[in-house]
């Protein structure tokens, strides 16, 4: 069900992960997410998803649980695969059928485009799934504070980032009380032609986004409410401290880097 989908969520824990500065963690997924792009061949992307893999041991959840981060985004993958099985052309014909034809680099393609994505999607919904959202606004902003002095709204960006965030399982638990609802009423969403199916989507889309803007509205209420005025004057629980942890996330990231650098043809 969408309630199960784990993007966006935080899951509370005593791990390493849990433990470890926010600020860390970021510069850690932003560098990795460089890295993904910069992987040329098999022996990269297997170095970054051993990394991947000793991120979900160290943060103690289930591989299960943090592979639902990709049902979202399932059938973006699938039809990545297929346009560069079909389209991508070059080396060895693995497949022909008229003018339907497989070939090496189309398959090299499918499979490296499609890691990029799954790994992607998979080190993002680790650092949400192991950063509480308050964290995750204080690692955003005090890492973009230098940028403040040039008139950037840095608080007031990372408070965005922040709701946007926690929004989504939110979103989703909305989505499928909807959709429970109107089944119970009748409404028929999975058969019929696309056209059928796309207009039977409307009693769910318009419902849910007069849901997402009163939920907006009574959000702001109540910060306005609590004297709420941005970043100005405000004082901290709980300061950020960089500890040992961060400093291993350091030398991942470099050890990381170098042997990227060092196995790319």
């Amino acid at each position: 069900m969408l309630q199960h989908i784990a993007i966006g969520q935080y899951v509370p824990g005593q791990s390493f992960l849990h433990q470890t500065d926010p600020r860390s963690k970021l510069l850690f997924v932003i560098l990795f997410a460089a890295l993904v792009f910069w992987a040329n061949n098999a022996a990269t992307y297997a170095v970054l998803v051993g990394f991947m893999l000793a991120g979900v041991l160290l943060s103690r959840l289930s591989l299960s649980y943090i592979l639902k981060s990709l049902r979202p985004v399932w059938l973006l993958i699938l039809f990545t695969v297929v346009l560069h099985l079909v389209i991508t052309k070059g080396g060895e014909v693995y497949f022909r059928w008229g003018w339907l034809s497989v070939e090496e680099m189309g398959v090299r393609q499918a499979v490296f485009i499609s890691l990029r994505l799954t790994l992607l999607v998979l080190i993002s919904s680790l650092l949400t799934l192991t950063t509480s959202p308050i964290d995750l606004t204080e690692g955003l902003e005090r890492l973009l504070g230098p940028t403040g002095r040039i008139g950037v709204p840095v608080h007031e960006i990372a408070l965005m980032m922040s709701i946007a965030l926690r929004f989504i399982p939110t979103l989703m638990e909305e989505t499928d009380k909807i959709i429970k609802a109107q089944t119970a009423r009748g409404a028929n969403l999975t058969e019929g032609s696309l056209v059928r199916r796309a207009r039977s989507l409307m009693p769910i889309v318009i419902p849910l986004f007069v849901g997402a803007f009163r939920r907006a509205e009574e959000l702001a209420l109540a910060m306005e409410a609590r004297g709420y005025r941005g970043g100005v004057g405000r004082t901290r629980l709980r300061r950020l401290k960089w500890s040992w942890r961060d400093g291993c996330v350091a030398a991942a990231a470099c050890a990381l880097t170098f042997v990227i650098g060092w196995w790319r043809t």
